[in-house]
């Protein structure tokens, strides 16, 4: 079955960097195209980026420049480089499969405070 395993969250100040990872499995992971989203606390989820089967990516106005989506196919991986962080990127970050998404992993916490 489709699994998907978000790691690299954590605590960091504003400022800093975080690498979030997305291990894939259950599905051929180089066709498919993969998301990453995040939701904070009293708000709906929402889109972060994305990226096609191919590299192409795209990404919400609030994290252009900062965030970069990327993936690795000989790892079924797909990883978020997140820099310059704000507060306000605090939120739970979930990877999806497909586009529209068609499963969610369980998500990893981000928390931007001083």
């Amino acid at each position: 079955q489709v699994q998907l395993v978000e790691s690299g969250g954590g605590l960091v100040q504003p400022g800093g960097s975080l690498r979030l990872s997305c291990a894939a499995s259950g599905f051929i992971f180089r066709i498919n195209p993969m998301g990453w989203y995040r939701q904070a606390p009293g708000k709906q989820r929402e889109l972060v980026a994305t990226i096609s089967s191919g590299g192409s990516t795209n990404y919400a106005d609030s994290v252009k420049g900062r965030f970069t989506a990327s993936r690795e196919n000989a790892k079924n991986t797909v990883y978020l480089q997140m820099n310059s962080l704000k507060p306000e990127d605090t939120a739970v970050y979930y990877c999806s499969l497909g586009l529209p998404p068609r499963y969610w992993g369980q998500g990893t916490q981000v928390t931007v405070s001083p």
